[in-house]
């Protein structure tokens, strides 16, 4: 006999959690997005009629539901019925072009698409590149036309669905993009062991303010370059305040920032405010206005705010935790937010494959910041439950203290592998320590310092999306007369780096790179398009015959080359 999770005293999921709260006090407001307000038991009921009508859809455990959704309260609560019913959430992000977003639905074997109704066109084209014919469901009626999912939820029963399975320990239940090759993009596997990290937190919460136990700083811990942190540590997440705490989420809800985010607020009772669109200025209105007392900011929406002139100490009284993470800080605008807002800043650091590796926990960010200014530029110690070592090129060695290295990671945050590819999951994973392919240091006090992108990251945009150079250089070379391309990121008042393109061109073919990025737009989207273009004759190359990026970037800084 299956037994319902409503039925037993011990919840098997983090949807127990949340719904545990949305059993209690049914009038207390769990999901606002401007006008639109549902309470706990609203909610509840509407997250399970989706449930039912994505089983009505033929969805059942272990398939993959695509989610191309925009920032909005229905968004939320369909991501929650996906994994309801046991089935697999597949997040496609907005940012990827036709290509790439057709060839992350093909290798993630999603059996349905679920999309807003601003990204319809896009879903329906991508769905129909499939050989897996993935059904294609809107979140309201769209165009092209399409089952619309919240109609079908509407007359469906709002009771729980019954008869799902436990997951399995080692289930693949959250994939999240990360890049890859055109054509052939990484997907980042999760468990349920990422959610349980978060749950622990506030199952652990009165135990850490009876006992705050301090960073092991003794020989052991400090004499190599490893670092571990155990329950007591600061969190990647700072702890909320059960069922009182108030939290914005302005990030992508399809990325991991905005996803977690979100879940920590629902796993707490918290009310969760969704920011559709992130501005300075609406931002700052419904911090103010909903009395927000948690967010976190990718550090594009962090300056914004602080250049706002409405934005001045005391403006937010509220707001009790700020976290930055997704891209590097500057250490100036760090210490500025802490003059602003207090000292409610926890700075973070992680990467699709694992999601929390290291933070810097508001109080010590404020007091060991003013004592020592560099570590402004530190992202903070290993989060609770996991190890980080800086190990040499080849993966194995560990490096000491201060020298610069590949990071790498182990603890319960790291996922599972890349999806559905072995091949990318051996080069990635050695005995459970994840190579993030980020390079960097440790102090001898446990801190990490970021030195360089991971794999040629490029991070740019208003919410400091990733541009994969990899993508964009294999699409340029696809483009007439263009014989060798590179691509990086160089630095950008507005957005912290642009994306910056550099091509050998055929002799005697005349490359227009105004049509180069009209062709970049049209295949890979806007956050691709090139800012600064560079034709030469041949690009610089290694001694084993890759092209030279560091020698491009130091030409780029010291010279001015043809640049359209």
């Amino acid at each position: 006999m299956i037994i319902n999770a409503a039925e037993t005293s011990v919840p098997r999921t983090y949807v127990d959690h949340i719904l545990e709260h949305w059993n209690k006090d049914e009038d207390a407001e769990a999901l606002v997005q401007g006008t639109r307000r549902l309470t706990r038991g609203e909610a509840r009921r509407r997250l399970f009629g989706l449930g039912h009508a994505l089983r009505a859809q033929g969805l059942g455990p272990g398939d993959g539901v695509g989610l191309f959704l925009a920032n909005r309260v229905d968004s939320v609560l369909v991501q929650l019925a996906v994994h309801l019913i046991g089935c697999r959430v597949v997040f496609l992000p907005p940012e990827p072009g036709p290509g790439e977003l057709a060839a992350l639905v093909e290798q993630s074997g999603a059996r349905a698409v679920v999309t807003d109704p601003l990204f319809a066109a896009r879903a329906a084209d991508a769905a129909g590149r499939s050989v897996h014919a993935p059904a294609l469901l809107g979140l309201g009626p769209c165009e092209p036309r399409c089952t619309d999912l919240l109609a079908v939820a509407a007359e469906c029963p709002t009771t729980r669905p019954e008869g799902v399975p436990a997951p399995g320990k080692d289930e693949a239940v959250t994939v999240l993009y990360t890049g890859g090759t055109l054509g052939r993009p990484k997907l980042a596997a999760h468990t349920h062991r990422l959610y349980d990290v978060l749950v622990d937190l506030v199952e652990d919460e009165d135990e850490d303010e009876v006992e705050d136990e301090p960073q092991d700083t003794s020989k052991e811990s400090r004499s190599g370059s490893g670092s571990r942190s155990g329950s007591g540590s600061t969190g990647f997440f700072p702890a909320m305040n059960p069922g009182t705490d108030r939290v914005l989420v302005s990030t992508l809800l399809t990325h991991g920032s905005g996803h977690l985010t979100s879940i920590q607020a629902l796993v707490t009772g918290s009310a969760l405010v969704v920011l559709p669109e992130f501005e300075a200025g609406a931002a700052l209105t419904t911090l103010r206005d909903e009395r927000i007392t948690a967010t976190m900011f990718v550090p594009p929406m962090l300056y914004a705010l602080l250049d706002h002139p409405e934005c001045e100490p005391g403006a937010l009284p509220a707001l009790r935790r700020i976290v930055v993470g997704g891209a590097a800080t500057s250490p100036s605008r760090l210490q500025q937010a802490v003059e602003v807002f207090g000292p409610v800043l926890s700075q973070g650091y992680g990467q699709s494959e694992a999601l929390g590796i290291a933070a810097f926990g508001a109080d010590d960010l404020a007091s060991e910041g003013a004592r020592r200014p560099e570590l402004w530029r530190s992202c903070g110690r290993a989060i609770a439950d996991t190890e980080i070592e800086i190990r040499a090129e080849d993966g194995t060695e560990a490096l000491p203290v201060r020298q610069v290295g590949e990071v790498c990671v182990r603890g319960e945050t790291v996922m599972l592998g890349y999806y559905e590819d072995p091949e990318r999951t051996a080069a990635a994973l050695r005995d459970g320590w994840l190579r993030t392919g980020d390079l960097g240091y440790l102090d001898a006090e446990g801190y990490l310092y970021l030195v360089d992108r991971a794999k040629d990251i490029i991070v740019t945009g208003s919410t400091s999306d990733n541009v994969y150079s990899r993508v964009l250089e294999d699409f340029l070379l696809t483009l007439p007369g263009v014989r060798n391309a590179a691509a990086l990121g160089v630095p950008d008042e507005n957005y912290g780096e642009a994306v910056q393109i550099f091509l050998a061109t055929a002799e005697g073919v005349d490359v227009d790179p105004d049509v180069v990025g009209a062709a970049v737009t049209a295949e890979l989207g806007d956050l691709y398009t090139p800012r600064r273009t560079v034709l030469l004759d041949r690009l610089p190359t290694t001694k084993v015959g890759k092209v030279d990026k560091k020698a491009l970037r130091a030409a780029w800084t010291s010279a001015d080359p043809d640049v359209r």
